[in-house]
C-alpha cells in the first residue's frame, strides 16, 4: 500500500508525506506482531494499527483511503477477537 500512495502523490506532482508512511509501516509491522497467537500484547497491538489505518484512511479516502480502511477494520476485528481469547491459545 505504501508503494501505491508513493505512486499516487507522485502522479499528482507532489512529495510523499513522510508521516503517512511512517503510520502505514507502522500498521503494518504491529498487525505483523498481532498475528502471533502467542504474542503477549496482540490485542493492544492489533488495536493501535486498527485506530491508525482506520485514520489514515479516513484521510486518504478520496484516492487511496478505501483499501486502507479494509485493513484497519480488518485489525480492528482479529483485535477484538484476540480479546475473546486466551493469550496461549
Amino acid at each position: 500500500m505504501a508503494v501505491v500512495y508513493v505512486r499516487v502523490v507522485q502522479g499528482q506532482e507532489e512529495r510523499p508525506a513522510a508521516w503517512v508512511l511512517v503510520v502505514l509501516a507502522a500498521g503494518v509491522c504491529l498487525c505483523g506482531y498481532g498475528a502471533r497467537r502467542r504474542a503477549a500484547h496482540r490485542r493492544v497491538a492489533l488495536t493501535i494499527a486498527g485506530v491508525g489505518l482506520l485514520l489514515l484512511g479516513v484521510l486518504g479516502i478520496m484516492s487511496i483511503g478505501l483499501p486502507i480502511l479494509a485493513a484497519g477494520t480488518l485489525a480492528l476485528a482479529a483485535g477484538t477477537r484476540a480479546a475473546q481469547q486466551p493469550t496461549g491459545a
